[in-house]
């Protein structure tokens, strides 16, 4: 082995037991990679940390400096942070995929727009620089709130890591470059506003068996108003989230049928303009996304959205 090999794994070890101590749950990543360096199922010995079954990555990752320091003696892997069980919810702001288009907004650009919409600053946290010159930032999820993972219902190129989630490390290194801790020395709490975009919208009463179809569309269009007041009302600074979640929750009684998208559509954008800060092509964009998010998340299985 050689001393730049020694030397190298001797760093990413410390990567690795420094997330640790922060509380944050981490595994091995294949050398030079972002995939994790763990065996897959059909590989599975059925031994150790498998013996009860197959654990995975998020299962295995873990805080225990003797774990750690065991795993990293093999090699000089990179490190993953498994963002569900460290509490995490991490912001990933990419890069465009066509480097050549010089319109296109990186995801850094797009996100501190999103905040100046919303009112508020770009968050004080702690922070990474990617490989491919984006940035991920980590928050802490508040507790007794499960978040998934979300690619994109944000705004373009901002996607987030929750549960079922991981991302690479500082300190580690890829052919395209390394993973660097940039800013922030601490994970700040997820934003209030921020936390009301990814919180999944509630799902509607179901009604009781026997219930008439007219009953199912008498109470779509009490969620119909009520949605809309609440985006008429919202205090400014709020009414992007607001209207994001109306969108998203209105958009179950669309794929249900219970409402037809062009009422929601319509009445979505009359409230969001009702007391605009931003032009009306903004808010049609938001409840476009927003509903394609919905629909395709609720509709019956083998019906198209």
């Amino acid at each position: 082995m050689t001393q730049s090999t020694d030397h190298s794994r001797a760093s990413l070890l410390d990567a690795a037991l420094s997330a640790a101590e922060r509380g944050w749950h981490v595994f091995p990543l294949r050398v030079g990679s972002k995939r994790p360096a763990l065996h897959g199922e059909t590989a599975c010995p059925r031994t150790g940390p498998c013996a009860r079954g197959h654990a995975k990555w998020e299962q295995r990752a873990t805080t225990d400096p003797d774990r750690i320091r065991a795993a990293w003696s093999h090699g000089a892997f990179n490190v993953g942070i498994a963002t569900g069980p460290s509490g995490l919810v991490v912001v990933d702001l990419d890069m465009p995929k066509d480097k050549g288009s010089e319109d296109t907004p990186d995801g850094v650009t797009t996100f501190e727009a999103l905040c100046e919409r919303t009112g508020h600053a770009v968050p004080d946290t702690y922070r990474t620089r990617t490989a491919s010159g984006g940035a991920h930032l980590y928050f802490t999820a508040p507790d007794g709130v499960r978040l998934s993972n979300t690619a994109g219902s944000v705004a373009p190129l901002v996607d987030t890591r929750a549960c079922g989630g991981y991302v690479v490390a500082a300190g580690s290194i890829t052919p395209a470059g390394p993973y660097k801790a940039v800013g922030g020395s601490v994970a700040a709490p997820v934003p209030a506003w921020l936390l009301s975009i990814l919180q999944p919208a509630p799902k509607p009463v179901q009604a009781p068996t026997g219930v008439v179809a007219g009953q199912s569309r008498r109470y779509a269009d009490v969620a119909l108003d009520c949605e809309v007041r609440n985006v008429a009302t919202a205090a400014d600074g709020t009414r992007n989230a607001t209207l994001l979640r109306a969108a998203r929750a209105l958009g179950r009684f669309i794929a249900s049928g219970d409402l037809t998208r062009p009422v929601v559509e319509q009445a979505l954008r009359g409230a969001a303009g009702a007391n605009a800060t931003q032009p009306q092509r903004y808010y049609a964009d938001v409840i476009r996304r927003a509903l394609d998010w919905s629909i395709t998340h609720n509709s019956p299985r083998g019906r198209a959205a």
